[in-house]
């Protein structure tokens, strides 16, 4: 069902809060709550407004893990205004929001996870217990790298560490050019990649419809795009960028095991750098890091890879988790944290 003309002045409104915010990201935005429901996912907003302007609130996923219980998943947020004065209230005026839609449902909820963009946990903030990394598939990364795209490009490149602007060079000489390309054979391509990819680091790979559903989605919006780099006319690296507000996100991406003496990877990132600042961003995500000295987290690898690039280490606090039911969440967390160590299933 289309939302009304009011209701969708609303969630315009509310999208533009989040592209001013730093401190929240596209997954409080309307289109990501409306992609999630291809994953099964359910959601509601909260709204708080003060003489007509919004405050904060939250877009909360519902998501149903066992016949009548589920759970609630606030990514990047919930959204709160600067000040720490009035930050306060709006958040446990969320909270007390989302209590009032809990009382109402049918199901029972086990627990409600946020996962803001603070780099330090607001003194307002109680009741929360962390929850650590890979416990369950219901996470997001919380370190990553943001290189700052406001400087001259000679500056971006100066801030990286002497082998990424090498192999950039290395790149170039090999003749490697990257392109944009959102079509239906760039979805295959894309694809053949990102799989291959999952298959060698011994990762469950996100079935076809997820990115057929995505990617529509960023064409349809253009708040993201799906580069290649090209060797020989052959596609050996993809990445799917996503824009919002400030950032410009690398969200999924991949590389071919062949024709690794070119560095197709590095000159990938950077032009979608390039092609981030001339679109008005002023951060690149690199989206997900492990610690620097964790070397046998799961990201090690990859977190090696991209700190080339140089950037800002973002370390935000972790995921935390509100227990409604008690008897609920340890079911979940028995059900769940099984399901994690065989791979995501969305």
């Amino acid at each position: 069902m289309s939302p009304s003309p009011a209701e969708a002045d609303r969630w315009q409104a509310w999208d533009r809060l989040l592209a001013a915010t730093p401190e929240t990201g596209f997954m409080q935005s309307s289109w990501w709550a409306e992609f999630r429901t291809t994953a099964g996912f359910g959601h509601f907003g909260v709204m708080l407004k003060s003489g007509g302007t919004i405050l904060g609130g939250a877009v909360v996923l519902k998501f149903t893990w066992a016949d009548d219980r589920c759970f609630y998943y606030v990514p990047e947020g919930p959204v709160l205004p600067s000040d720490p004065a009035v930050a306060g209230a709006v958040f446990n005026a969320t909270l007390e929001a989302i209590e009032d839609h809990r009382r109402a449902e049918q199901e029972t909820v086990s627990h409600l996870r946020i996962e803001p963009r603070w780099q330090r946990l607001p003194s307002f903030v109680s009741g929360f217990r962390p929850v650590p990394p890979f416990s369950d598939v219901f996470f997001e990364p919380r370190n990553t790298l943001c290189v700052d795209l406001r400087a001259p490009e000679e500056a971006i490149l100066a801030q990286m560490k002497p082998k990424g602007r090498y192999n950039i060079r290395v790149a170039q000489r090999h003749g490697v050019s990257v392109v944009q390309d959102g079509s239906e054979q760039g979805l295959v391509d894309f694809r053949e990649i990102y799989e291959e990819t999952t298959a060698r680091q011994g990762m469950e790979a996100k079935p076809p419809e997820y990115f057929h559903a995505l990617l529509s989605l960023l064409s349809s919006r253009r708040c993201g795009s799906l580069f290649f780099a090209e060797y020989r006319g052959t596609r050996v690296a993809a990445g799917v960028v996503v824009y919002f507000g400030r950032r410009a996100t690398y969200f999924f991406g991949g590389s071919r095991s062949s024709h690794r003496h070119v560095m197709a990877p590095y000159l990938l990132h950077f032009e979608i750098m390039r092609a981030a600042k001339a679109l008005g961003h002023d951060w690149y995500d690199l989206w997900g890091t492990a610690p620097e000295d964790e070397p046998d987290h799961p990201w090690y690898d990859i977190s090696v890879f991209k700190r080339k690039f140089g950037g800002v280490g973002v370390d935000l606090v972790p995921t935390l988790d509100h227990v409604y039911d008690a008897a609920a969440y340890d079911t979940y967390l028995a059900t769940e944290s099984h399901a994690a160590s065989v791979g995501p299933k969305e």
